[in-house]
């Protein structure tokens, strides 16, 4: 086989081009992060991944398909589909704690609260698109995943719920309280150290959520 043969035979490019993908997808997740959306250049993220702008519009086309992709990538890295799985062996307190620890510590880090400043940021500018793609590819999804989750609680005879959405919605805000606006607000002091308020506060909102829904 000739050399120009193999090129072909192994598809020209194909490393290279993944290897720049995700140097722009990291190149545009640390841009979004610190400068926001309406901060961030197609020639930033260019720059800083090594690549032309035309590469970046090669591979994702525009800014919001860019960051649609990164926040996509970001998700379901932090929050596989896997976090959502019900074993209708397994005690659902377990189950729910499970979920609850993953989402606790992911909100209440400093990289989701940099992209949470950064969405004010922007919508204070009269620019809420960045906030409408994080929302539509972050909690939209997770949302689904962990309705879907309860929902299979209820069809086991686990959980007692009538209003599936509200109570998913209810668990979301149990597992945190009020340490990611903490987190917001840069009032991070705490009696004890934060990963364990984190944790404590994850397992009383599970608790409160199972009296509540736990069959009678």
């Amino acid at each position: 086989m000739t050399s120009s043969a193999a090129t072909r035979a192994q598809g020209p490019g194909r490393p290279k081009d993944m290897e720049k993908r995700s140097a722009i997808l990291a190149a545009a997740k640390a841009l979004f992060i610190r400068n926001a959306f309406g901060g961030t250049s197609m020639d930033a993220i260019a720059a800083d991944a090594g690549v032309s702008k035309l590469t970046v519009y090669s591979h994702f086309g525009d800014k919001d398909n860019l960051f649609r992709e990164v926040i996509r990538s970001r998700i379901q890295d932090l929050l596989p589909e896997e976090t959502y799985f019900f074993d209708p062996q397994a005690a659902i307190g377990e189950t729910l704690l499970r979920v609850a620890l993953t989402h606790a510590n992911l909100d209440c880090n400093a990289e989701t609260v940099g992209t949470f400043r950064a969405i004010l940021s922007d919508c204070r500018q009269g620019n809420p698109r960045y906030g409408k793609l994080i929302w539509e590819e972050g909690p939209v999804r997770t949302q689904g995943l962990l309705e879907r989750l309860l929902r299979q609680a209820v069809q086991a005879g686990q959980l007692d719920i009538d209003d599936v959405p509200r109570a998913t919605v209810q668990f979301l805000t149990l597992i945190k309280g009020n340490l990611m606006l903490r987190q917001m607000f840069g009032c991070t002091e705490c009696p004890v150290s934060y990963a364990q308020e984190i944790e404590a506060t994850a397992r009383a909102g599970v608790a409160m959520f199972l009296r509540a829904y736990l069959p009678r």
